[in-house]
């Protein structure tokens, strides 16, 4: 399991309910997270096969912007 970490725009709970049926649907994510206490509004996924590419397409989907924290 790898774990991905991301700074978004994703700022409150609501935009957390706009990204969590596509994350939650998106195969390959095995949990996910949003500290939007945090500065950078740092996500973190769990997944075992997907890569930082796959997640930034899909949270582009929903309206917001991630960026890989490397």
């Amino acid at each position: 399991m790898k774990t991905l970490k991301f700074k978004t725009n994703i700022e409150c709970s609501n935009c957390e309910a706009r990204v969590k049926p596509f994350l939650d649907k998106k195969e390959g994510v095995a949990s996910w997270q949003v500290d939007t206490n945090h500065v950078d509004k740092v996500l973190t996924v769990e997944s075992e096969s997907l890569e930082a590419k796959d997640i930034i397409k899909t949270i582009k989907r929903t309206g917001f912007v991630a960026e890989e924290i490397v």
